[in-house]
């Protein structure tokens, strides 16, 4: 393993289902998140992508790459950590996203694209767990809100799963790719609703052996208008926070507003 724990992505047939479904949802600018070696930045230059950007962290690999990439490619290549880059120096068009993730740092990375005002598409590698949980739905084993989260902002498909064998060094764990595509239309306009909207998720899973009611009201919501929310949205008073689904979720936000 190396210095960042990396998991390098070594099996050609996984390495081209991703560039195939990038290729598919192709925006007008394209940022590959720790490509490490360079292994799905290789295969999108031979596929044609040019004239893009790559944010790795890692400084063994950057002089990787920078030896190794064919310079007619013109890709430029920034060393840092993506969550600490500003994402406000990128061309202000639609952006995808492609990365096999590093799995400490998925869920806080995932949540930063899809913030992103010029947000199109990703395509991003999860361990097998992390994924499930972004693609589950109410009331399944993994639902929470990671998945509320991701699937108020995107739409999410399933690209393929990578075996341990895949990577070197190989993990301890399965993958999956998921490919997500911006909602035409948003469902919060502001920033201010959407914390206001975490606030609640987050407060409703708070306590997951409560119901949501008293999980709300623990949160600081008052209790007669959760009550009274609860029974417009046809729930049962002892409804839990992993039977709610995302739109019943949004629901629930602005009878609480």
């Amino acid at each position: 393993m190396q210095k960042y724990g990396q998991h390098f992505l070594i099996d050609r047939h996984v390495i081209n289902q991703i560039v195939d479904a990038a290729l598919l949802l192709r925006a007008e600018n394209l940022v590959e998140i720790g490509p490490g070696k360079g292994a799905l930045t290789q295969q999108l230059i031979a596929r044609g992508q040019k004239h893009f950007t790559v944010v790795e962290i890692d400084l063994e690999m950057v002089s990787y790459l920078q030896m190794h990439l064919p310079k007619e490619a013109g890709v430029k290549i920034t060393q840092q950590n993506f969550l600490d880059f500003d994402l406000s120096l990128l061309p202000p068009v639609p952006t995808e996203f492609v990365s096999n993730l590093p799995y400490i740092d998925a869920a806080d990375i995932l949540d930063k694209v899809l913030a992103y005002p010029f947000f199109f598409s990703a395509v991003f590698m999860f361990q097998k767990e992390q994924a499930q949980r972004i693609r589950a739905q109410a009331g399944e084993e993994f639902y929470g809100p990671l998945s509320i989260f991701s699937q108020l902002r995107a739409r999410i498909s399933p690209v393929c799963k990578a075996g341990r064998g895949s990577f070197s060094p190989p993990p301890k764990v399965e993958s999956a790719v998921l490919a997500f595509e911006r909602l035409k239309e948003p469902v919060f306009i502001s920033e201010e609703e959407w914390q206001k909207f975490k606030k609640l998720v987050l407060s409703a899973f708070a306590h997951k052996r409560k119901t949501v009611f008293n999980s709300l009201t623990l949160g600081g919501y008052p209790k007669d208008v959760v009550a009274d929310s609860i029974a417009k949205l046809n729930l049962s008073p002892t409804v839990r926070a992993e039977q709610i689904s995302p739109q019943n979720y949004v629901q629930l936000n602005k009878l609480l507003s």
